[in-house]
């Protein structure tokens, strides 16, 4: 499981976020994104940590927390969509089949 992190300040940093979470347990990954053509942080964040329990209790303390001037918003990361591309050159969703694929069957 990964946590997100929403409503963050763009001054934001890593050390200030394994600040935050470290209490909760140990940090295994942080992902800060960055918005490319303004140069600074996109106002969330994703964060794993070694265990499910840690996670858990990281949420549960700190969703809706005031922190650095916002509350922040912090929730179980959810998982990617996978997307494919059919043989019409648009993309779907992997659960399903494009209706060109299903017309060559």
């Amino acid at each position: 499981m990964s946590i997100h992190i929403s409503n963050l300040s763009y001054d934001v940093t890593e050390i200030v976020l394994k600040t935050i979470f470290t209490p909760y347990g140990t940090i295994a990954k942080i992902q800060l994104p960055t918005d490319d053509e303004k140069g600074r942080i996109r106002g969330f964040a994703f964060i794993d940590m070694e265990s499910d329990a840690e996670e858990l209790a990281a949420i549960e303390a700190l969703d809706g927390a005031e922190w650095m001037g916002r509350n922040i918003k912090v929730n179980p990361a959810r998982s990617q969509k996978r997307y494919r591309v059919s043989s019409l050159g648009s993309e779907h969703r992997d659960d399903r089949l494009s209706q060109a694929d299903n017309f060559h069957k």
